[in-house]
């Protein structure tokens, strides 16, 4: 059967940027690319899992979109984009142009509502259909060939059909997801919901009641102040199920030879792992193309800024002049640390550099993570932190979603 695989652009991303915020990948430009990153490695990761024929990245467009216009405070609550996203999502856009991944956009209608209509037209031409997201409002679509593909916090993914899907949420049938969420809202997108009716009494609401209309025209049978919420916020809810029912009739055609999975320009496609020194990814790429660009391997400023912050280790050992082996103090003592996390570091004892330059994922540790993350504490150490509690909030949002 023919595989196509969908992938939620802007929830893969922000996943990927927050995935990150703790210890941000930073290039020698001083450039977060942690977004592009991390969203570039999923995408590999799907591809190695999936093998798909076909595939589509969807894109949330720019400006409002009709439940916008229908609901002004639709995701009003939400902290306005990162500038590192804003920064990273044109560079995305130029790799999957690299790739030839096709890019899905459609002016007034969320990515979700796209996936939504190409994922039920691929279904009817005999494709099995892989919806990548965390984003748990994706149940109400799947069907016996069309899956969610939920990532795991644990690491891999998770494949829901409708039995997963109606066992995750204790639902009769996929559908009453959209139910669901019009009776528990969804704080992520600022869906108000029933106030005062979370999750579980939802559940067990759909369970007696078996929809919103069911149980609106038998809200005689509800008692006391169950009973008045749900009286009282009729509107609310329909106009809740309104804003989380996922399109599937979005004016976009499905082409399929347009979406078939394609050898991918090197040329392009090395050249921007280059500029954004992905010198990991660039070892996927052929031999022509998998050379580092020189400029990457001098010393970075972070590089330099590791170094400033080794100085007064250094300088408190005692005849350090004396015991400096050849190599770079500072850089023997990180090398040192990842062969013998164990072991003190000993300046008279030669560091086995060809060891750990034969382990590509020591190697790269040394080069991606501890040189640029030593420079990134050093300054932490010196400034402090300053809280950003909205974006703290919008995280911990985001990650109670899809615990859900």
């Amino acid at each position: 059967m023919k595989t196509l695989l969908l992938i939620d652009a802007y929830a893969m991303i922000y996943r990927a940027y927050y995935a990150f915020i703790r210890a941000p990948r930073m290039n020698s430009r001083g450039e977060n690319t942690s977004a592009i990153f991390g969203f570039v490695v999923t995408f590999e990761d799907l591809l190695r899992r999936l093998k798909p024929s076909h595939i589509a990245v969807a894109f949330d467009p720019a400006g409002p979109t009709f439940r916008h216009e229908a609901f002004e405070q639709y995701k009003a609550q939400r902290q306005e984009t990162p500038e590192d996203i804003r920064w990273a999502v044109p560079r995305i856009k130029q790799i999957l142009q690299a790739m030839n991944v096709p890019v899905l956009e459609v002016p007034g209608y969320e990515a979700d509502d796209v996936i939504g209509t190409i994922a039920h037209k691929a279904e009817k031409e005999g494709f099995e259909v892989y919806m990548a997201t965390p984003d748990k409002d994706y149940g109400q679509l799947v069907t016996e060939h069309i899956f969610m593909y939920r990532p795991r916090h644990t690491g891999g993914f998770e494949k829901l059909g409708p039995q997963e899907v109606c066992e995750k949420y204790g639902l009769q049938n996929q559908s009453q997801v959209i139910d669901l969420l019009g009776l528990m809202g969804d704080s992520s997108d600022n869906i108000p919901g029933c106030k005062g009716v979370g999750e579980k009494t939802a559940v067990q609401l759909l369970q007696q009641f078996g929809s919103i209309d069911n149980l609106l025209a038998n809200t005689d049978q509800l008692k006391g102040a169950l009973q008045r919420k749900v009286q009282e916020q009729v509107e609310e809810i329909r106009f809740s199920r309104f804003l989380a029912t996922i399109k599937t009739d979005v004016p976009i055609d499905f082409d399929a030879q347009a979406l078939v999975y394609q050898e991918r320009n090197w040329d392009s496609l090395a050249s921007l792992y280059r500029e954004l020194e992905f010198n990991s990814l660039l070892k996927q790429a052929p031999a022509e193309h998998a050379a580092i660009s020189p400029k990457t391997t001098k010393k970075t400023k972070p590089q330099e800024a590791t170094l400033d912050l080794f100085a007064d280790m250094a300088s408190a050992t005692e005849n350090t002049k004396e015991q400096t082996p050849a190599e770079d103090d500072t850089e023997a003592r990180l090398v040192s640390y990842l062969l013998n996390p164990e072991v003190a570091f000993n300046p008279n004892q030669p560091v086995n550099w060809d060891a750990l330059k034969a382990d590509t994922s020591l190697w790269n540790l040394y080069q991606e993570v501890e040189l640029p993350l030593s420079s990134i504490l050093r300054e932490m150490e010196q400034a402090g932190v300053r809280i950003d509690v909205p974006m703290l909030r919008q995280a911990e949002t985001q990650l109670n979603d899809e615990l859900q």
